[in-house]
């Protein structure tokens, strides 16, 4: 049974090892260049409002954070927020942000009305039930809001245990293994997720796998390359298929209908002119 995971007992282990790596530098690369073109479709004269749910130490939304936007990060993890305060202090933007000890299902609130970008970063897959819970924040988005998602990806969970020979623990339905404390607890089908972004009657903008190829080298670790080769690699390949839908994590951004555009589009004039005359 999946219960969904504090990092209290990790926090400091996990900030070193998920963002101090060359692993973390290809996720903060690929990603900010979504998030860039992100910022660009909310082009708004005053600052954005943000949500980081279940943010961490924050490392994206500082970034947004530094360009003069509002950031509330929440975190269901005490010790990550006290981590996420020093990070975001040593970078002087405390007062862009708002630290918040909740759960992302419980973060509605404490939120006095809907904000114009959510960020929901690698969160899904530690959770019980992460279609509730990007639904109910999918409710916290304003009507031409976007909401950036990035979650672990299945097909690049079966691909790495296929490689590795680990058909035994395919067959067994891939149960989490315990003794990897920082491997997430399930792999999240990437159909699912869009399924529900649209559902809910987000536009999907773009999807970007994050990792492509770097984890499934480390199996092999035959040929002459440096780091910055496969950085430049992973920038090229991971907006294209089939490389997109192998990455170890999925980034995928949509956009919550506006609804006073709706309201002046030919079917909803049509529709408004029948009440009228009704």
């Amino acid at each position: 049974m999946i219960k969904d995971r504090n990092f209290d007992d990790l926090a400091q282990k996990f900030a070193k090892n998920i963002y101090g790596t060359g692993k973390g530098q290809i996720r903060q690369t690929v990603v900010w260049e979504d998030l860039e073109q992100i910022l660009g479709l909310l082009n708004k004269q005053q600052p954005l409002q943000v949500l980081d749910a279940g943010g961490g130490i924050g490392q994206l939304s500082q970034k947004i954070a530094a360009l003069g936007h509002h950031v509330t990060l929440c975190d269901l993890s005490g010790e990550m927020l006290k981590l996420a305060e020093q990070e975001i202090a040593k970078q002087g933007l405390l007062e862009q942000y708002r630290l918040v000890h909740s759960s992302v299902q419980e973060i509605g609130q404490h939120l006095d009305e809907p904000v114009d970008l959510i960020l929901f970063h690698a969160v899904m897959e530690w959770l019980s039930d992460p279609k509730s819970a990007l639904e109910g924040l999918m409710k916290q988005v304003k009507p031409g809001g976007i909401i950036s998602v990035m979650f672990y990806n299945y097909n690049g969970l079966l691909f790495k245990n296929l490689i590795c020979g680990n058909l035994t623990h395919i067959e067994e339905g891939m149960p989490h293994r315990k003794r990897f404390k920082l491997q997430p607890q399930q792999g999240i089908k990437p159909e699912d997720v869009y399924h529900w972004l649209n559902a809910a009657g987000f536009e999907i903008l773009g999807k970007t796998g994050v990792r492509t190829f770097h984890d499934y080298m480390q199996t092999v670790r035959v040929g002459d390359y440096t780091f910055e080769q496969v950085l430049d690699m992973e920038r090229k390949l991971c907006r294209q298929e089939p490389y997109l839908s192998l990455g170890r994590y999925i980034h995928v951004y949509a956009q919550k209908p506006d609804v006073q555009n709706d309201a002046h589009s030919p079917e909803m004039k049509e529709n408004n002119s029948n009440k009228d005359n009704g």
